[in-house]
């Protein structure tokens, strides 16, 4: 599980998150929603230690991780999946792939798993990532991230840009990982219907504060696709 505290990060003069709070349970998926610019991206780096925290606490599995370096929170068992993807151009996939074990021994083998939900890229895994199309590079980002074997996956964004076939695929697959109970994750969307379908429980997000929060089935009577108009 993990667990954020009253998380404050400032940018030059400006408050950027106010006292941020919630958890994120395994066998769950909580979608965090917001417009552009209210800091959901910068609490994300946070979370992976990309940006230092202000004050507040991070913790996952009790394991307190708000100053450990973005690789040791990786080998404590969070994936990232960043928005635009950021995979490696010039590598094939199944070295983009393997960049995602690099905090696991050296001879540990890819997870099957990876394949079973991602069959596309074990049949691309010669081919150079840059030549794939942008939902085939979604779905590498995704096994990328799972190549770790995260207790915590987070994902920034992943329908940006994407057609709608693919995306019922991410869509599919985030749903197996929540319901195999082993996994907490994290969804950052500004697509409101996408996050609504998966949404176990939700985090509306404004001005660096999370001003709304509740079960997933309760999004369209807390009017939340409202406060996203707005």
């Amino acid at each position: 599980m993990l667990t954020v505290t009253n998380i404050n990060q400032y940018y030059g003069g400006s408050h950027i998150l106010h006292d941020v709070s919630f958890e994120v349970h395994p066998g769950k998926v909580t979608t965090l929603l917001g417009r552009n610019g209210v800091g959901k991206t910068t609490l994300l780096k946070c979370l992976m230690g990309l940006l230092p925290v202000a004050s507040g606490s991070i913790s996952l599995e009790d394991a307190y991780i708000t100053s450990m370096p973005p690789y040791q929170r990786a080998k404590k068992g969070i994936g990232y999946v960043p928005q635009g993807r950021e995979i490696f151009s010039q590598l094939t996939v199944h070295e983009n792939l393997l960049m995602g074990m690099a905090g696991l021994p050296a001879k540990s083998a890819l997870p099957s798993r990876i394949f079973e939900l991602l069959p596309v890229l074990e049949q691309m895994q010669r081919r150079k990532g840059g030549d794939l199309s942008g939902g085939q590079q979604q779905q590498l980002a995704i096994g990328r991230a799972l190549a770790l074997r995260p207790k915590l996956l987070i994902l920034d964004e992943p329908t940006e840009g994407i057609q709608p076939s693919i995306i019922k695929d991410i869509e599919r697959i985030i749903r197996l990982l929540a319901d195999e109970g082993e996994m907490a994750i994290l969804l950052v969307e500004q697509y409101y219907d996408f996050a609504r379908s998966l949404a176990d429980s939700y985090l509306l997000m404004e001005r660096g504060k999370i001003i709304l929060r509740g079960d997933g089935e309760s999004m369209d009577k807390d009017g939340v696709r409202e406060a996203l108009a707005v």
